[in-house]
C-alpha cells in the first residue's frame, strides 16, 4: 500500500498529512545521496539512536510516545518518514525533525 499521494507539483503523507515540494526529491536525486539532518541540524545515519523531543501521538491508536523517549539503532529509509526505528518493542515510522541524535 502506498501511503504517499501524488500531486501536481507535491506530495502528501496519507497518514500524517505532511505535504513537500517534488523539487526537492529531484534536488536530493542530484547530489548523490540524501542526507537526513535531526531537529537540531545533526546529520543522522543508519545505526545512530535518537530521542523524541516532543510527545507524539500513534496514528491509528490512543497511544501516545513521551518525548525524551529513546529508540534503539535507527534505519533510514526513503519516503516521507525518514527514519525506521524500535521504541518501546513497537515498529515506528519517524519523521527527522521530531528527533535529536542521542
Amino acid at each position: 500500500m502506498n501511503d504517499v499521494l501524488e500531486h501536481v507539483n507535491r506530495w502528501e503523507c496519507v497518514t500524517c498529512g505532511h505535504e513537500w515540494p517534488r523539487a526537492e526529491v529531484a534536488e536530493d536525486a542530484e547530489e548523490g545521496g540524501r542526507v537526513v539532518k535531526d531537529a537540531y541540524g545533526n546529520v543522522l545515519a543508519d545505526g545512530d539512536c535518537v530521542t523524541l523531543i516532543k510527545d507524539l501521538r500513534l496514528k491509528g491508536s490512543s497511544q501516545m510516545i513521551k518525548g525524551g523517549t529513546k529508540s534503539k539503532p535507527i534505519k533510514l529509509v526513503d519516503g516521507d518518514h525518514e527514519i525506521s526505528c524500535k521504541i518501546d518493542g513497537m515498529a515506528i515510522g519517524l519523521k527527522a525533525c521530531f528527533v535529536k541524535k542521542a
